[in-house]
């Protein structure tokens, strides 16, 4: 089976051993990581400097639109400790990485690596700056919207972010409240359509689950499922979200309420880890 950067990058990270090594290891296991795991442990690769072992769970999730509001660009750059986190060269650093990766094509975060920044790579800059600042860096997440207009929300203290992509002008206050919105509250999806498959397959399944121990008829279980999984979408859909500053319209009413026919065609949403 083909092995992805995403796989090499995972066992890298759990074992600390060399990107090759990694790749090598999980071609012998046919992809299966547990065994990936093993064989690099038994080959003694799992040796790690003490750096390279820290967690990077702190960091720094930033939000940029191109001047046009055509586009925008999102990523987390993390660091080990808050203390770096908030340091003003750290979050200026990361900005400079949003900076050229919104300009550029790219799509993902290797794409967003191999990016030219002074005249390194965006990789090779991660790597000198994790030996000045003395803390693991890790570009752990980028994402882009393009839209008619698109829209970024930054929230205090830089730990989470969204970016809002509407199909026609918005006001800047309808859309940073829709961009603060979900922020909030963390929709799963866009609307009911957006929602995967298996996850609605899952909630009815939850539904109906809930419905047969509270001794409801089994002829009646797909019924009140339906009527759960409805309210799922209401709660977790960005667009069918009551707004949180008005809770007798929904989202989808909000926009259209602003300008006949204005609506959210994507989001985008990221935050540190808890």
């Amino acid at each position: 089976m083909a092995i992805t950067a995403a796989d090499v990058s995972k066992l890298r990270k759990t074992t600390g051993a060399g990107m090759m090594d990694c790749k090598k290891a999980l071609t012998e296991a046919e992809g299966d990581f547990e065994k990936a795991v093993e064989i690099i442990r038994k080959k003694g690769q799992a040796i790690a400097s003490k750096r390279a072992d820290r967690e990077a769970t702190e960091g720094a999730v930033l939000a940029k639109t191109t001047a046009d509001g055509k586009k925008g660009a999102i990523l987390v750059l993390n660091c080990e400790t808050d203390f770096v986190a908030k340091n003003e060269s750290f979050v200026a650093f990361a900005a400079s990485i949003l900076d050229v990766a919104l300009a550029s094509d790219a799509t993902d975060v290797e794409a967003v690596k191999a990016l030219d920044l002074n005249g390194r790579t965006v990789q090779e800059q991660i790597t000198e700056q994790t030996g000045v600042i003395g803390e693991k860096l890790d570009l752990s997440a980028f994402d882009t919207i393009t839209a008619e207009s698109v829209v970024a929300y930054i929230h205090l203290g830089n730990k989470l972010a969204t970016l809002v992509g509407f199909n026609q002008e918005v006001d800047a206050q309808v859309g940073k409240d829709v961009a603060m919105q979900a922020a909030a509250m963390a929709p799963v999806a866009l609307d009911a359509d957006s929602v995967p498959a298996e996850v609605k397959e899952k909630e009815l399944e939850i539904g109906k689950e809930l419905a047969r121990n509270e001794g409801k008829p089994e002829a009646m279980l797909e019924k009140i499922a339906m009527g759960r999984l409805n309210k799922f979408f209401k709660e977790s859909t960005l667009l069918n979200q009551a707004f949180v500053k008005d809770n007798k319209v929904s989202i989808k009413q909000y926009l259209d309420s602003s300008s006949k026919g204005l609506t959210a065609v994507d989001f985008k949403r990221l935050a540190l880890e808890a």
